[in-house]
C-alpha cells in the first residue's frame, strides 16, 4: 500500500512538471552531482532506470565527475554539457552485478561503479547479513534457545525474531573476528544442511575473473568497500578499522594494477562511520569517500563524506526521477512542515503553561 502510495506521488511530482522544473532549477544553481546507490541489479526495473537518466543527466564514471566537481574552473563548465553531472554506484559486488548491471552498462553504453569487498570475492562464501535468512530458512531444528530466548521455530514470528536477534549479533561485532566465529556456533545450532539454490546464487560474490573482464570494458569501475564489510564505528580497536580500510585499498590495487581512490563506508550513515573510519580512510589516503547520508553534493562537500541517494532497481522509475531531480526532497520537506510547525507551538504552549505556574 505504501509503495503504490510513493508512486502516485511520484507520478504527480512529474506529470505536473515539478520533475522538470527540479532539474532546470539544479542546473541553474551551479554546480551539482548527484550519486545514486544501488545494491542489487537485477529483479527490477534498472533498464527504465538507465534509460530516463542517460536521457535527463549526464552520467560518468565516479572519479571523472568527482575530478571535475572539485577541480574544473567555471569557464571549462560553461564549454560542456549543462545536464547536472550523474553517477550510478552499486555497493558490496554481487554476481548479479555481473549477470545484469554489466550487460546492460555495455549496451547502453552507462558507465557504473562498484565498490567491492574483496575478503568475500577471496573465499567466495555468503555476505555475512545474507547469513541470518538463509540459517533460518534452512534450519533442521524446531526450536532453539539463543541469547536468553528460546524460539519455536514453526511459528513466523519466532522466525522473524530469530533472524532479527542473529542480524543485531552480526551488525553490532565488536572485531573483525567476531561475526565469522559467532556464525560458527549459529550454524551447529541450527543444523544447517540445504546449500544455496540459484536465487541465493545471485546474490553471492563477484569473482576476479569477473571483475577483470568488467574493467576491460571500460563501462565499469571499481572503489574500496572494506575487507569484510564490518561496521567501522562498532570496532573496538581502531586499528582493526585502519586494517581494514587499508588492507582493502592494497589489495584491490593489486588485483586490478592501479590506483584505487575512491571508498564506500559499510552501511555509511553517521553513526556506523565514527571517528575511527574517517580517520582510517584519511589515513590511508583515499580521494573521495562516500556515504549514504542522503543528500546531493558540490563542491564545497566533504570529499571523505560525500552524500548519496539510496535508491532500488524494484521502484519504478518515476521514483527514480523524483528522487534524482530533488522534487521528492521537496515534496518531503513540504509534507514535514506542518508537523513541524505543530511540534513547536506545542512546545511553546507548554513552556506558557509552566511560566503561568510559576
Amino acid at each position: 500500500m505504501l509503495r503504490r502510495l510513493e508512486l502516485l506521488i511520484a507520478a504527480c511530482l512529474y506529470y505536473s512538471g515539478l520533475v522538470k522544473l527540479a532539474r532546470w532549477w539544479a542546473q541553474r544553481s551551479g554546480q551539482r552531482l548527484v550519486i545514486l546507490c544501488y545494491h542489487h541489479a537485477a529483479g527490477g526495473h534498472l533498464r527504465q532506470h538507465l534509460l530516463y537518466l542517460s536521457r535527463h543527466y549526464r552520467v560518468l564514471h565516479l572519479e571523472a565527475a568527482l575530478e571535475e566537481l572539485y577541480k574544473l574552473g567555471k569557464d571549462e563548465l560553461q564549454r560542456r554539457d549543462c545536464r547536472t553531472r550523474l553517477v550510478l554506484t552499486f555497493d558490496d559486488g554481487y554476481h548479479d552485478h555481473y549477470t545484469h548491471g554489466f550487460p546492460l552498462a555495455c549496451e547502453l553504453q552507462i558507465p557504473i561503479t562498484i565498490f567491492l569487498v574483496p575478503g568475500y570475492l577471496e573465499n567466495g562464501s555468503r555476505f555475512w547479513w545474507q547469513e541470518p535468512d538463509h540459517l533460518v530458512l534452512h534450519t533442521q531444528v524446531r526450536a532453539v534457545r539463543m541469547g536468553g530466548c528460546t524460539h519455536d521455530l514453526s511459528k513466523l514470528e519466532e522466525r522473524k525474531a530469530l533472524v532479527q536477534a542473529i542480524d543485531t549479533r552480526l551488525r553490532h561485532a565488536s572485531s573483525i573476528a567476531e561475526p565469522e566465529e559467532f556464525l560458527v556456533t549459529v550454524r551447529k545450532v541450527l543444523a544447517e544442511s540445504v546449500s544455496a539454490n540459484a536465487a541465493e546464487k545471485a546474490t553471492l560474490p563477484l569473482t576476479w575473473a569477473e571483475v577483470h573482464e568488467m574493467e576491460e570494458s571500460e563501462w565499469v569501475s571499481f572503489g574500496a568497500h572494506t575487507m569484510h564489510h564490518p561496521i567501522l564505528a562498532y570496532l573496538a580497536d581502531p586499528t582493526e578499522a585502519q586494517y581494514e580500510v587499508s588492507e582493502c585499498r592494497a589489495v584491490l590495487e593489486k588485483h586490478l594494477g592501479h590506483s584505487v581512490r575512491t571508498f564506500a563506508y559499510p552501511v555509511g550513515k553517521r553513526e556506523h562511520i565514527g571517528e575511527h573510519g574517517l580517520h582510517a580512510v584519511q589515513a590511508a589516503k583515499y580521494d573521495w569517500a562516500l556515504t549514504t547520508i542522503h543528500g546531493f553534493n558540490t563542491s564545497q562537500t566533504d570529499p571523505h563524506l560525500l552524500h548519496r541517494i539510496v535508491v532500488d532497481v524494484d521502484q519504478h522509475w518515476l521514483m527514480i526521477a523524483a528522487k534524482a531531480s530533488g522534487a521528492w526532497d521537496f515534496f518531503t520537506d513540504l509534507c514535514r512542515m506542518p508537523i513541524t510547525l505543530m511540534s513547536k507551538q506545542a512546545k511553546l504552549r507548554t513552556l506558557r503553561g509552566k511560566g503561568d505556574q510559576g
